[in-house]
C-alpha cells in the first residue's frame, strides 16, 4: 500500500507540459507554465466536470506555500492564545482546510463576494485581511477587523467583498443568495460563493435559497466545506445522503477533492463561468479539519488519533505543495524552511502588535446598531441620566 501510494504521488508531481525543463532550475519568481494534474478526478452531478490538468508557474507555487504556511502558523498561535485566555468566547480553526481558501482565492476576484461561517479566519486572509486585524479581533482589541466587537466568528472585510463570518448555522447562504441577486441586478459579472458546512447542509434555507437562486438563474456559487464531522457527528449519522454535491437535485454540482489547493482553483475558475453563464451550481469540498470543531472540543472523542494522523501524512495540503516545489527545483527544502521560519515570526509580531492594542471604547457598544442620523438617544437603566446621544 505505502508503495503504491508513493507512485501515485510521483506521477502527480510530475509535470505534463514540456514548457519546463526539468534539467535546470526555475527561479521562484517565473511565470513560465507548468502543467499538473489534480490528486482526484471531479465527480459531476448534471454537469461535464472540468479537466483535471491545471497550468500553474513556480511564482504561483510559492505564493500558495506561503500563504498556507502563515494561515497555519496563525491558526497554531490562535490555538495557543486560547488557551493562554486571551482570546474569549467561541474560537474555530480552520487549519488542514487551507486548500479551499487558497485555491479560491486563485480562481477569483476581490470583486467577487464570499460570505462563510464561523470558520472564517484564514478566509479574511486571503481576501487581503492582516495579521494584525486577526489577532486584534481574536482578541477583541481596537485594531481588529471588526473593531473588536465580532470576535472569532465575525472578521468582516466589506471592501474585499468579504461579507463575513457568522456565528448562526447555515443563516449565510440566504444572504449570500442576497448578494448574488444583487450582483444580477446590477448586471454585474462577478459571483458570490456562499460557504458552509457538511453540519450545516440539512438546514431548510439553505434549500429555500437555493430554490430562488435556481428560479432566478442567479450567480451563486454554493461551497459546501466537508469535514465530516459537523461538531461532533460524523456525516454519515446526521446525513441519510451525504453526496452534498447531488443535494442541489436539480442544479448541478461537483465533488471536489478540497486537500488540492489545484483542484479547488480548477473546480471554482469552471464554477465561475458556469454560473454566470447558467446559474448556481454546488461545490462540495472533500477537506479535513485537524483541530476539534471549536476550542471546547478535543477533536479524539469522535475520531481517532490515527485518522488524524493519516491525513496529515497523506493529504496534507501544504505538503503537497512542498512536494512540488521540490519536484520542480523551484526551491530547496532549506529555503522553504527558512519561508516557515519567517512566517512564524511575522505572526508572533503581530501578536506582540495586538497585545498592544487598546481595548474599545465603550462609545463603540452604540455604534453599528442604528442607522445614522436618527438622533437615537442612550439612557441609564432608571431612564434618569442620558449617557450618549448618537447623530
Amino acid at each position: 500500500m505505502a508503495l503504491s501510494t508513493s507512485r501515485r504521488i510521483n506521477h502527480i508531481l510530475k509535470p505534463i507540459s514540456a514548457a519546463v525543463c526539468a534539467t535546470r532550475r526555475l527561479s521562484s519568481d517565473s511565470t513560465a507554465t507548468i502543467t499538473v494534474e489534480t490528486s482526484l478526478p471531479f465527480t459531476g452531478h448534471n454537469v461535464d466536470p472540468p479537466s483535471r490538468s491545471v497550468d500553474t508557474s513556480p511564482k504561483e507555487l510559492m505564493t500558495f506555500f506561503k500563504d498556507m504556511t502563515e494561515m497555519r502558523r496563525m491558526e497554531i498561535a490562535a490555538d495557543s492564545l486560547y488557551k493562554a485566555k486571551l482570546i474569549r468566547g467561541f474560537c474555530h480553526l480552520y487549519d488542514g482546510q487551507e486548500a479551499v481558501g487558497v485555491g479560491m482565492e486563485a480562481a477569483i476576484t476581490k470583486k467577487d463576494c464570499i460570505i462563510t461561517a464561523y470558520r472564517d479566519h484564514c478566509i479574511f486572509l486571503g481576501r487581503g485581511g492582516t495579521l494584525l486585524e486577526s489577532f486584534g479581533e481574536l482578541m477583541g482589541r481596537r485594531d481588529g477587523c471588526s473593531r473588536g466587537k465580532g470576535g472569532s466568528m465575525h472578521f468582516y472585510k466589506k471592501e474585499s467583498g468579504f461579507y463575513g463570518g457568522h456565528g448562526i448555522v447555515g443563516a449565510q447562504v440566504p444572504l449570500g443568495i442576497g448578494l448574488a441577486f444583487a450582483q444580477k441586478y446590477s448586471k454585474e459579472e462577478y459571483v458570490t460563493f456562499a460557504m458552509y458546512g457538511d453540519g450545516a447542509a440539512n438546514q431548510g434555507q439553505l434549500f429555500e435559497a437555493l430554490n430562488m437562486a435556481a428560479l432566478w438563474d442567479l450567480p451563486a456559487i454554493l461551497v459546501c466545506e466537508n469535514n465530516h464531522y459537523g461538531m461532533g457527528t460524523a456525516e454519515w449519522r446526521a446525513a441519510k445522503s451525504p453526496a452534498y454535491y447531488k443535494r442541489g437535485d436539480y442544479v448541478p454540482g461537483l465533488k471536489i477533492d478540497g486537500m488540492d489547493v489545484f483542484a479547488v482553483k480548477q473546480a471554482c475558475t469552471f464554477a465561475k463561468q458556469h454560473a454566470l453563464k447558467n446559474g448556481p451550481i454546488i461545490l462540495e469540498m472533500d477537506t479535513y479539519r485537524y483541530h476539534g470543531h471549536s476550542m471546547s472540543d478535543p477533536g479524539s472523542t469522535y475520531r481517532t488519533r490515527d485518522e488524524i494522523s493519516g491525513v496529515r501524512q497523506e493529504r496534507d495540503p501544504i505538503e503537497r505543495i512542498r512536494k512540488l516545489i521540490l519536484a520542480h527545483d523551484i526551491a530547496t527544502e532549506t529555503e522553504l524552511k527558512d519561508i516557515e521560519k519567517e512566517k512564524r515570526k511575522i505572526v508572533d509580531e503581530a501578536i506582540a502588535k495586538a497585545k498592544e492594542s487598546p481595548m474599545p471604547d465603550p462609545s463603540e457598544l452604540f455604534t453599528n446598531v442604528y442607522v445614522k442620523g436618527f438622533g437615537v438617544e442612550a439612557w441609564g437603566a432608571d431612564r434618569k441620566e442620558l449617557r450618549a446621544t448618537l447623530p
